[in-house]
């Protein structure tokens, strides 16, 4: 039987471990394995009604990972040394449309949903957005609701790195129009249908950093009973 309490301290100590590395060692790659599984912690990380809104560009390349340290002020360090450095890219207004082919081919082609639960998906998400949450038409808003879904899967895949102890650095230190411009010229993104939400390297620490700082329970959370 799984001890429970052995897993949490397990899980605990993963986040102890996280931090957000500066400098990675340049000598050491992450395998393939564990790389993939990095990766599949993302892939299979929950998102609002399920629509998946994201996608993960690993950069490998060194020319192109130089063009993008140029207007990548957080990651000057990061780009040059992580084994591994990955763009996280959000969908735009155009694609969350309850009725844009991209949601319908996911709650029709992934989701396997039926026709009468389709559309009634459908109109409630419709509802959400132009009601409940007030985004339909404000296209800034529903790139952030979009990211908001990705960071999700950043975290997941942090904290997966730790717990494998892999080390990992998010970053969103960057100039957002002449990254996804270069992006673009480099045929890596479409900026009709995504746009750069974040970035984030992994690989293996140079140094060791000092303790982990975070405000006590009692400060951040609030019980109401």
């Amino acid at each position: 039987m799984t001890n429970f309490t052995d897993k949490q301290q397990d899980i605990l100590s993963a986040y102890r471990f996280r931090h957000a590395t500066k400098e990675f060692d340049g000598s050491r790659k992450i395998t393939d394995s564990d790389f993939e599984f990095i990766l599949e912690t993302g892939r299979l990380s929950p998102s609002s009604f399920g629509f998946e809104p994201w996608k993960f560009v690993v950069v490998q390349n060194p020319d192109l990972r130089e063009k993008l340290r140029q207007h990548a002020w957080g990651a000057r360090k990061q780009l040059p040394t992580a084994s591994h450095f990955v763009l996280i890219l959000s969908r735009l207004q155009q694609d969350m449309a309850a009725e844009s082919g991209y949601i319908q081919g996911i709650m029709k082609n992934v989701q396997q949903l039926p026709d009468e639960v389709v559309e009634g998906k459908g109109k409630a998400y419709e509802k959400f957005l132009t009601s409940d949450f007030d985004l339909w038409g404000n296209s800034r808003a529903m790139f952030e609701w979009a990211s908001r879904q990705a960071y999700i899967a950043l975290g997941n895949m942090m904290t997966a790195a730790a717990q494998i102890g892999i080390d990992s650095c998010p970053i969103e230190g960057f100039e957002k129009a002449p990254i996804e411009r270069i992006l673009t010229e480099e045929g890596i993104i479409d900026p009709e249908h995504f746009g750069v939400s974040c970035m984030v390297a992994f690989g293996y620490r140079v140094n060791e950093p000092r303790g982990k700082t975070r405000r006590s329970v009692e400060q951040v959370v609030e019980w109401i009973i």
